[in-house]
């Protein structure tokens, strides 16, 4: 919170550019928070969050005030003012606040560096002709930034195409439902991959129905079908989206929620293994910290009596740089450097730091939770069985199987 003689600043939101799921924009709100427009039954899930749980999930901020603004550009940014309390604004909402609020996002804007949608779109367009707009494509945007002042190139950033496409359909839905003075509401959340350098992040879709009560017949009859045509109703779970990083091109390889829905049980067995494949080898040790956190996961899963994780995912997150120890030279291998991308199993001392969180608590019900709802009975099994299945498919994946 600002201190009362602090001036109010205002944020310029950027899109996130490590979505890797999902169909909300997420944006980047600074270094460690990211946020989301607020759905009222994700924030009443956090706010009353069993404690069990907290490692789990991204750490949950409070909200914050968003409004449109276009700049001289014609470009459209996001516009977050923090020090606006959000009650105290809803309260008061009348012209002279929106207008005083326009002061300050003018006035300090100045100040901002400019960064639009159309500029990084740009970038990307540049850096790889074409591929920007393809979906599933495999390969990985760079953005080949300027030299800095002492001519060196810096380090180059790969992004997820699937962020910006999500940024950029929000965007045109809020500017055409929308006027510029219109405050919407955001979540800030933890972003849980701030501490990777490389972050290789893997989105499951959890268990076996994903539809929420509120769900109109329409939509229900479409989530039981994308379930039964894809790996949710075998296993509980399905690839909603991930990104790789790949040692030998500095790129990341990216998968989105189209490719997941395709895939078979075995399908989804490749790619998990490809989830820890970083072209070289497969990251083994990093198999046994992920399903002990999934088990840790499990336990309290089936402690949480009423809950139901509709449309619910869970992130898994490592680095994609590795610690040195872990990383044995190729050159000692004997199968040469042909079968490099068969991703032999090296197993490296130390343990690798990995993450598990739940996130996208929309369509999550619970006793006590303000919507109107049936109430549910014990755990929630759709999502339990997918954790199994999981757990199980990863033991088999470390047994070499």
């Amino acid at each position: 919170p600002l201190g009362p003689s602090e001036p109010r600043k205002v944020v310029l939101l950027e899109p996130f550019v490590h979505q890797v799921g999902g169909h909300m924009s997420m944006m980047k709100y600074d270094e460690h928070t990211v946020c989301k427009p607020l759905v009222s039954q994700e924030q009443w899930f956090y706010e009353s969050l069993p404690l069990a749980m907290r490692q789990f999930t991204p750490q949950y901020k409070g909200v914050i005030s968003v409004h449109l603004k276009k700049d001289s550009l014609g470009n459209l940014n996001l516009i977050a003012s923090p020090g606006l309390q959000t009650e105290a604004l809803l309260d008061t909402i009348h012209e002279s606040s929106v207008t005083l609020w326009h002061k300050w996002a003018t006035g300090s804007e100045r100040a901002l560096v400019k960064w639009s949608h159309a500029q990084l779109t740009k970038t990307l367009k540049d850096s790889c002709p074409g591929k920007m707009l393809l979906r599933t494509d495999l390969q990985y945007c760079t953005d080949s930034l300027l030299e800095d002042a002492n001519g060196n190139q810096p380090e180059r950033k790969s992004y997820n195409p699937w962020g910006l496409h999500c940024h950029r359909q929000h965007l045109n839905r809020m500017s055409s439902k929308y006027n510029e003075n219109k405050l919407h509401q955001f979540l800030l959340l933890e972003n849980v991959v701030s501490k990777y350098s490389y972050p290789c992040i893997l989105d499951l879709k959890m268990g076996t129905r994903q539809h929420g009560d509120d769900a109109s017949e329409e939509k229900k009859a479409r989530h039981i079908k994308k379930c039964e045509q894809s790996t949710s109703a075998s296993l509980g779970v399905r690839i909603c989206g991930m990104q790789v990083y790949q040692a030998e091109t500095g790129h990341f390889l990216c998968k989105d929620k189209y490719y997941g829905r395709k895939l078979t049980p075995e399908g989804f067995r490749q790619s998990l293994r490809q989830f820890l494949c970083n072209g070289n080898h497969l990251r083994t040790d990093l198999l046994e910290p992920i399903v002990l956190q999934l088990k840790a996961l499990l336990s309290v899963i089936r402690k949480q009596s009423s809950y139901r994780f509709y449309s619910s995912s869970l992130l898994i997150i490592y680095d994609g740089l590795e610690n040195k120890e872990n990383a044995a030279p190729l050159d000692n291998h004997p199968q040469g450097p042909f079968q490099k991308t068969n991703c032999t199993a090296l197993h490296g001392a130390g343990h690798s730091k990995v993450d598990v969180r739940m996130i996208d608590f929309a369509h999550t019900t619970f006793k006590g939770s303000k919507s109107n709802h049936t109430t549910y009975d014990g755990p929630d099994h759709g999502y339990i069985f997918g954790l199994e299945n999981l757990i199980k498919i990863l033991q088999n994946i470390s047994e070499g199987k």
